[in-house]
This record gives structure tokens, sequence and C-alpha cells, in this order.
């Protein structure tokens, strides 16, 4: 790791820091609720005063806005489950947009709070990422930065959604396999130094960050069930890391040591953790008796042990449900989109738009929008550095490609076979998730672009150090106008994926393809 442990902190949280101005500032702005804010801040409502979701009664969203949080059905103590709303997400995400709830009051500004806060926690952990991926303190800033300019972040950072605490876990537990990645091979290339050669290796002993990883993992399927496609790929990717470090020290027999030695212990970390983690999830659920399919009366008739097997058959059925929900959803919307379209921003989600709004100066009309886009510069220069990853991998088998390429596909690959199999409504903030993985690729692939600090042994003479140093200085060159553009591409945008009120022409000049509209 880079000796400035120092910088190696400060220049993230700096970075962290500029995408908190980005996302606090004017948070409450639009003053209303945004397009699924109306299910999941009341769903968050719900959790914090009973437990478990309820109904709430016509024309809630009104309420809200003018300060009456009455907004629930009334039902008697013995028929709650008649009040009880049917949800088709796990509640965890729903909880954490419950804290804004509780510090700031059932505005907008505290049900977006939640969310603000996991975006800029997200900015500071890819930052740290890069850096411990790259070995550069200035790369790890660079992800950060890029990460703090990309719109669809932004306003997923704006909005009382659940797909920006997906994001936010897949990233954590992303970024703790990464960790036990470097602490196990320090391990290994001890045990090497020390002990007898075997076939297999030894037992690499406890794996906190292993741990922990599961539980971030586990975290993102209790936000929403899509975390598991990650959940699966991460296993596959850490059991990889180990038998490539067993093979890297000369193990006769890697992939067997990494069976009987690695697989036991991965098992609890990423197989009972996560399974532990989700159920905890629903705490709530279990303890209230107004949770939809919650059959409480029956549940607790007959002593203890029946209520424990009754709430967990009562909570299997109710997932039976949920599946059903999600294999079967194929209602048309406005904004739906196919996956083929999320990397070229064709479809955008129109979160909120309003007209007529004063203070833009235009006496024609004004316009007051949130565009759920990924900033253009970043998404397509992201295609060309995924490109990149695939030749670099295939060329060098870098496992920083590999792992890039394979958590963006475990994002985006499954989806086709909802599109094909199912014609699922999907809409393209579903891709927030990858939108990480894909500034990864950038960076990488930036330090390929910059090339190496240093000469290596063999060629340092004057002649080399010089064409490395040319070599570097227009890497840097290309870079930086990279970083540039996006700056400029996403303060040109910033005033349509915040809700400014801007005259109608200056809105209509920024919907760059005409199904942003």
């Amino acid at each position: 790791m880079p000796g400035d442990v120092l910088w190696g902190w400060i220049g993230p949280l700096l970075v962290a820091a500029f995408g908190a101005v980005l996302r606090f500032v004017n948070l409450g702005r639009p003053n209303a609720v945004m397009f699924d804010e109306t299910y999941y801040a009341k769903d968050a409502f719900a959790l914090l005063t009973s437990g478990a979701e309820k109904n709430a009664v016509k024309d809630a969203d009104k309420l809200l806005m003018q300060g009456n949080t009455a907004i629930w059905e009334q039902c008697a103590p013995a028929e709650l489950d008649k009040c009880a709303s049917y949800v088709v997400h796990p509640p965890l995400g729903k909880w954490l947009i419950a804290t804004g709830e509780h510090l700031f009051g059932m505005t907008p500004f505290g049900w977006r709070f939640a969310a603000a806060t996991a975006g800029v926690l997200s900015i500071l952990i890819l930052a740290r990422t890069a850096r411990r991926m790259t070995r550069s303190t200035l790369l790890g800033c660079l992800a950060g930065l890029l990460l703090a300019l990309d719109g669809l972040h932004l306003v997923l950072s704006r909005t009382a959604l659940l797909d920006i605490f997906l994001m936010l876990f897949v990233l954590a537990g992303f970024a703790c396999l990464v960790t036990d990645r470097d602490h196990t091979r320090t391990r290994l290339a001890a045990w090497y130094a020390t002990s007898p050669l075997t076939e297999q290796g030894p037992h690499l002993g406890p794996r906190p960050w292993r741990l922990a990883a599961g539980t971030m993992l586990g975290a993102a399927c209790a936000v929403k069930w899509s975390g598991v496609f990650f959940l699966a790929a991460f296993t596959l990717l850490t059991l990889l890391w180990d038998a490539g470090a067993r093979r890297a020290v000369g193990l006769r027999r890697p992939y067997s040591g990494t069976l009987t030695r690695d697989l036991p212990t991965a098992l609890t970390a990423l197989a009972l953790t996560p399974a532990l983690t989700y159920l905890a999830s629903w705490s709530g659920w279990f303890a209230s008796a107004g949770g939809w399919g919650r059959n409480w009366a029956q549940a607790t008739s007959q002593g203890p042990y029946y209520f424990v097997f009754d709430s967990l058959r009562s909570w299997l059925a109710y997932h039976v449900q949920v599946l059903g929900f999600h294999t079967g959803l194929t209602t048309p919307h406005n904004y739906q989109s196919e996956p083929w379209e999320w990397p070229l921003l064709l479809r955008p989600v129109a979160f909120h738009y309003e007209t007529a709004k004063p203070g833009c100066g235009d006496p024609s009309g004004c316009s007051q929008a949130v565009l759920g886009v990924g900033t253009p510069v970043i998404w397509y220069g992201a295609l060309a550095a995924l490109i990149a990853m695939v030749a670099w991998y295939v060329a060098t088998r870098d496992w920083r490609a590999g792992a890039v390429l394979l958590a963006y596909a475990a994002g985006w690959l499954p989806w086709f076979y909802y599109a094909l199999a199912d014609d699922r409504t999907m809409f393209m903030f579903y891709a927030v998730p990858m939108v990480p993985f894909m500034i990864l690729a950038i960076v990488l692939a930036a330090g390929l672009v910059i090339g190496p600090a240093h000469a290596p042994p063999k060629q340092r003479m004057i002649g080399t150090r010089h064409m490395i140093g040319t070599r570097r200085m227009i890497g840097a060159g290309v870079v930086g106008a990279f970083v540039l553009l996006a700056l400029l591409n996403f303060w040109y945008l910033y005033p349509v994926l915040t809700a400014e009120s801007i005259p109608y022409a200056e809105w209509h000049a920024r919907m760059l393809f005409q199904r942003w509209i």
C-alpha cells in the first residue's frame, strides 16, 4: 500500500465531503412526494410507528405535504391484518429511510436523509477500495470524485428509494472481500516463509473481513432480492482468489486446498451469515401482529414452539407470494426500459416534473425536474473502459479487471433473463449497483493510460526514464481532460437532476435524447 497513510484518508474524506455538499444542499427540494417515494416513505413511517407496513388512506401524500401524519387506515385490534399492506421488497431499506424520518420528521428532507447518507458513504468506500486495488491515493480519489459526479447516483442519493442502499451494501461487501484478499495473501506468504511446504497449504484462520462481507451482502439481499446475484458472484470470486493465492506460492493442489481449507469458512461467511442477516431484517414483522400474512392469532394459539413454527411458515408463504409478484410483473409503464438500453442511457425515469414554477426569471414558463439519468461522459467512458478491461484480462489475467467485469455482469446480465423469459417491467435506475464497478473500470483504465511511476530496474537509463516521464505526462493530460469533461457534463445536467427551477427552453435543451422527455 502507498506510504501516505494520512493522505490515504484525508483525500477520500475530502472527496466524500464534496459529494455530501452536492447531496445534502437543498435535499428537501422538490417539496413533494417523488415517484416511488409514495410507497417507501410511507412504508418506512409505518415500520417506525408499528413495526410493519400498513395501508394508507386516500390522498395520504397530500396529507403528508400538509404536515398531517394521520394517514393510516384504522382497524380494530383483533383485525389488524386487514390494515396490513402487501409489499414486495424486504424491510431493511425502509428501516434505514425510517431513521431519517425519526431524526428529522415526516418531511421530504427526513425521508431522503438516509439515502443521501448512503450516497456519501459509498463515495468514501469506493475511493478507499480503488486506492487499495490500484495502490494509488490519486486514483482512489479519482474514483470517489467520478462517483460523486454521476447523475444517477446523485438522484438516487436524493430520493427515498431502495436502490441506493442496495448499491451501498454491494459495494461494501466487495470492499470487504478486497481487503480480505490482501490480508489472506499476507498470511499465506508468512506461512510459506516459515513453514514446511505441503500440497494443499494451511488453514488460513479467522477471516473477519470475509465475515463482514457476508453481513453486507446479506444486508443487500435484505434491501432487494437482486442482491443475491452479487452474493453468488462474489462467493465465487473470493474462492477463486483463494485458489489463485495458493497456486501463486507453488502449492501442488491449490484447488483441492481451497475446497478443503477455504470453502467451509466461506460457507459460514457467505451463506450462513447473509441468511441470518436477512432473517434479522424481518424482526419487525415477526414481532408485530399487523404484518401482511402474519397470522398472529393463529401463531399465538398453541404455545411458544408452535408460535415459532407457524411464524416461519407464514413468513415463507409470504415469500412465495412475493416471488410470484416479481416473476409476473408485466404492467406497462411509460418509463420502463430494457437492460440493453441502460448503459446507453436511452430511457431514464422522470422522477419529478412540474411546470410554471416561479423564480426562474422567464415569463414564458419554467420547469422543475428530477431526471434519473447518469452523467453521459462517465457512462460512455465506462463502456470504453469495460472493453479495455476485457482486453486486459484476456492478455494478462489481471485480477482487478476480472473482478470488475464479474461484478458488472452480476448487476446487469440477470436482468436479460427477466426481459426475455418473463417480459418483466424494468427501469434504468436498477443499474445503479453497477455504477461503482463502471467507475472502477474507468480508474483502472486511467492507471494504464498514465503508466507506471517508475521504470523497471533493468530499464533505468536516462532515455527510458525520459520516455516514461513523457508518456505519464501525456497520459495524465488525457485523464485530466476526461475528468474535466465529466465535471462540465455534470454541471450542465445538474439543474434537471436536483429540481432547480429553470426556463422551459433550458430544460428542453438538456434532454439530450428524444426519449429523455
